[in-house]
C-alpha cells in the first residue's frame, strides 16, 4: 500500500479532514492526519493542544489515487495539490516515506518523547517518537519542554516542534566531589 500526500491550506488540515470525510471525497482511500501532542502554557495555565505534524498536508492511504477521487478531493475547499503535482501524483518514496511511517508507528497522534542530556550537554532520547531522529534535532527548548526537528517533504525543509519529556540525570562525579570535600573539614 503507498501514502500520497496532498498539501491542503495551513492550520486548516483538520477542517479539510472533516469536509473529505463528509462527502466521502478520498473513498476507497483513507485519509491520514499525523498530529503531535503540545504542552502549552496560556493564562498561567499549561494544557495539551494538538498540532499537525507536517503542517499543510493530508496523506491517502491505498493503492492508487484514481481519476474519480482526485477529482473528489480537488473539490474540496482547502485543497492545493496533489505532490509532486496534480500531473504527476507519485506515492511516498524513500526518506519521506520512512519518515511518516515512523511517526504513525506511534499512532495519528504523536506524545512527547523523554529524553536525558549527557555530560556533553548531547540530547539521548530514551523512548517515543524522536528515537532515531536525534540527528534532525536542531534546537531544544528546555522551559517549553520542546525539541526543533528538521522534516523533509519532497525537498521542501521546514522546522517542528516536538513535545519532550526531560529527565534530569545527576552526575556520579559531582555527587562523590562533594563527600570528598565534606571529609576534609
Amino acid at each position: 500500500m503507498n501514502y500520497f500526500a496532498v498539501q491542503v491550506r495551513t492550520r486548516d488540515e483538520g477542517k479539510f479532514m472533516a469536509l473529505a470525510e463528509k462527502h466521502g471525497a478520498a473513498q476507497p482511500l483513507r485519509l491520514v492526519f499525523p498530529r503531535r501532542m503540545l504542552k502549552v502554557r496560556r493564562g498561567g495555565r499549561y494544557r495539551q493542544e494538538l498540532a499537525p505534524l507536517f503542517p499543510g498536508y493530508i496523506f491517502l492511504f491505498g493503492s492508487e489515487v484514481s481519476p474519480e477521487t482526485y477529482w473528489r478531493i480537488k473539490k474540496v475547499p482547502g485543497f492545493f495539490r496533489f505532490l509532486t503535482s496534480n500531473h504527476d501524483i507519485q506515492p511516498l518514496a524513500g526518506v519521506e516515506r520512512e519518515l511518516l511511517l515512523h511517526f504513525l508507528s506511534y499512532g495519528e497522534i504523536v506524545k512527547c518523547s523523554t529524553v536525558i542530556f549527557d555530560e556533553n550537554s548531547r540530547i539521548q532520547v530514551l523512548n517515543g517518537p524522536m528515537k532515531g531522529l536525534e540527528g534532525r534535532i536542531v534546537k531544544v527548548d528546555r522551559r517549553k519542554s520542546r525539541a526543533k526537528i528538521r522534516l523533509d517533504m519532497y525537498g521542501d525543509s521546514f522546522l517542528v516542534d516536538v513535545g519532550i519529556e526531560i529527565i534530569e540525570k545527576i552526575p556520579e562525579a559531582a555527587g562523590g566531589e562533594r563527600a570528598s570535600a565534606g571529609e576534609r573539614f
